[in-house]
């Protein structure tokens, strides 16, 4: 995979988790048991298990194979494995300066930068996509007709706490159940990602960049998206922990109306020439037109 730093620098990179699901995908086998490990049941399973004791085995080898700099986490001896996912980041590790002209990552991943078209669909590598389909809500989606769609794909070495990118009210969440499957971009070449997942959004009435999108999309093996505020007309400021991901990798959207921001060149660039630009959280992605 195709990915790029904030400085231009190019990347490929192949991890356990693409190559994984890069042979898994490219076999009837492999795609069969991965629509078994997709399956509800199989994710709660899977959950009590990452949850034990037990796994808190698994812990030091996985952070090795993939690569992950425990000195920017709380030193701490972690119970589960997922309790060690779900690790907080020491403060002073992601830094940015509050600022409500700037829309700003909610959390580390890789950024595709995406216009969305007056019929409403986007492109997410191969696939193209429907923002109807996506919310579930035609009269919503319509709202967005030539905004931006921003994708931010979280990988399992990626910290799996998420912010709130600007200030705001946010309405309630809306819970949208799906057959769980992976959002690696290897899985576009055999399904339509997007349809197939659970997820959950929110709006944010925001001053200065109007009313924002802001969805969490489940992925495999992850039965869970913990949100702290579900409920609506709930204010909420820029930089705020907004929830968490469980163990997978899972993506963030971002939504933004026409005429409401200016996305930063580097993400429509990279994007338009077949590469993800990588961020850390609170990393700005857009500027706002007022």
């Amino acid at each position: 995979m195709r990915y790029r730093d904030r400085q231009g620098n190019e990347y490929k990179v192949t991890t356990n988790q693409d190559r994984f699901l890069n042979d898994a995908y490219d076999s009837y086998l492999g795609r069969s048991v991965l629509e078994i490990a997709s399956l509800p049941v199989f994710s709660k399973v899977s959950r009590k298990v990452l949850n034990s004791r037990l796994s808190s085995g698994f812990i030091e080898n996985f952070a090795e194979k993939n690569g992950i700099d425990m000195f920017d986490y709380e030193d701490k001896q972690y119970s589960s494995f997922n309790e060690f996912f779900t690790r907080r980041i020491k403060p002073g590790r992601r830094h940015f300066e509050p600022d409500e002209h700037k829309l700003v990552s909610p959390s580390d991943g890789k950024v595709s930068a995406y216009e969305i078209t007056p019929s409403n669909t986007f492109v997410i590598k191969d696939s193209v996509y429907n923002v109807d389909s996506l919310l579930r809500d035609k009269k919503l989606a319509q709202k967005y007709a030539g905004g931006y769609a921003l994708i931010i794909r979280l990988s399992v070495d990626d910290y799996h706490r998420y912010i709130y990118p600007l200030s705001g009210i946010k309405s309630h969440d809306r819970n949208i159940k799906g057959f769980l499957n992976t959002v690696n971009p290897v899985a576009n070449r055999h399904v339509e990602v997007y349809k197939e997942n659970s997820r959950t959004y929110c709006m944010l009435r925001t001053e200065f960049f109007g009313d924002v999108i802001q969805m969490e999309v489940g992925a495999l093996m992850v039965g869970k998206i913990s949100n702290h505020h579900p409920w609506g007309n709930h204010r909420v400021r820029q930089g705020e922990e907004k929830g968490m991901f469980e163990f997978g990798g899972s993506t963030i959207v971002l939504l933004l109306e026409k005429g409401a921001a200016i996305v930063d060149e580097d993400l429509l660039i990279n994007t338009r020439e077949g590469a993800e630009t990588k961020v850390r959280q609170g990393e700005q992605l857009a500027k706002s037109v007022k």
